[in-house]
């Protein structure tokens, strides 16, 4: 038969699918969804920092983790990232890419901003094959999201951004164990909010941030002719925030934290056959099919391990940004999430600089023994903006 699970294996690089049937087989709930590339984090700026996103101070780049940023983040900006995942492949044609646009423009003084973004994901050259290796067909599957974006701020500190997105996931055509193959397409929206403070009484004006982010609420993805095999998408709820100090003129340090919860169902436990294979009968936990607004709510509480389960669902990503001027930049990062959720773990670091509004920045990804993430993972950004926000 057609080796389908080789086109999950690939899919995003964070090899969420591939670390679900192993984790499955050995009774660990991974949660599983589609289109998993809508969690990779494009932005080499807060890839050197861990994916700590929120607390840094707006860019382009802020409509992937908070949109509403971007009212925070001047007059008009643009930003383009590339990562070239699994580079270390030895054939070009089994390669990933990554790329990302995106823009931003605000009016009204700054209180009201517009902003759209793509992300497209190609995985190389994908070879079907039966069983005994002989190859049946090549496919190319690519993933791509459109966003447009609406902030506004609803006072000089707090902003509000509302997110729609188109997602299209193409991951392969042809039959597999009897059901069609077929692209998969939905709609989702983000809503995000931000608070931004100087402390004006405070001699070096130390910025604080904090946000919320809602993102990837939406319909389901549905890979096959079978509708009852709807996949969610990997709907998040991200709340972070950053403290810059030491705030002169010539430096300033700013530490990150964020914290992440994937809003869908989490696998039951199953009864097992004779044979040793899953049944339908649920022992633990609840049916997984449900909707995506019952799944918003009910994914705090429904995994069979319980409160101890529903802990390790939580990802931590942690940072620290050390600016020189305003123009020379060098980030460290950490992000951690459990073993038995998906073991993605990886120390970061990354360096920038900015000249005149033009921002260029590159962050390495170096994941700790054992964890599920790409080797060798280079991300690189650059960005231009104009009327950038007062930093006092």
């Amino acid at each position: 038969m057609i080796k389908k699970f080789t086109i999950w294996l690939c899919t995003t690089g964070l090899l969420v699918h591939s670390s679900s049937v192993t984790a499955q087989t050995k009774g660990i709930k991974a949660i599983n969804t589609g289109a998993t590339f809508l969690m990779v984090n494009p932005d080499a700026r807060s890839s050197g920092t861990g994916d700590a996103m929120t607390g840094l101070e707006a860019d382009a780049n802020s409509l992937f983790g908070n949109a509403s940023k971007i009212v925070f983040a001047g007059d008009w900006g643009v930003s383009a990232s590339y990562s070239p995942w699994m580079w270390d492949l030895n054939n070009n044609d089994q390669r990933t890419n990554m790329g990302y646009l995106a823009a931003f423009k605000n009016f009204n003084n700054n209180t009201e901003g517009v902003g759209v973004s793509m992300r497209y994901f190609t995985n190389g050259t994908i070879i079907f094959r039966d069983d005994n290796g002989t190859e049946l067909q090549q496919y190319k599957p690519k993933e791509y999201a459109i966003d447009v974006t609406y902030a506004r701020k609803l006072s000089n500190n707090i902003g509000l951004g509302v997110s729609l997105r188109y997602i299209n996931s193409n991951l392969g055509r042809g039959s597999y164990n009897g059901l069609q193959q077929r692209p998969a397409s939905a709609v989702a929206a983000d809503i995000s909010f931000y608070s931004e403070h100087y402390a004006h009484n405070d001699p070096a004006g130390n910025r604080y941030a904090w946000g919320i982010a809602f993102t990837n609420i939406g319909s389901k993805l549905n890979y096959t002719d079978d509708n009852n095999r709807k996949a969610f998408l990997p709907a998040n709820l991200r709340i972070g925030g950053g403290y810059s100090f030491v705030n002169t003129v010539e430096h300033q340090f700013t530490v990150l934290a964020d914290v992440n919860k994937l809003l869908i169902p989490t696998p039951p436990t199953y009864k097992m056959d004779a044979s040793g294979q899953p049944t339908s009968e649920i022992l633990d936990g609840k049916d997984p099919n449900r909707s995506m607004t019952e799944a918003l709510f009910t994914s705090f509480w429904d995994a069979p391990g319980g409160f101890q389960e529903e802990l390790r669902e939580f990802t931590i990503a942690g940072g620290l940004e050390y600016t020189y001027q305003h123009q020379l930049f060098i980030r460290t990062g950490y992000f951690y999430e459990h073993p038995q959720k998906g073991y993605r773990q990886h120390f970061s670091a990354g360096v920038g600089t900015r000249i005149k509004g033009v921002s260029i920045d590159m962050a390495y990804i170096m994941p700790t023994a054992n964890s599920i993430y790409q080797r060798r993972t280079l991300k690189f950004s650059v960005a231009y903006h104009i009327g950038a926000a007062s930093r006092q």
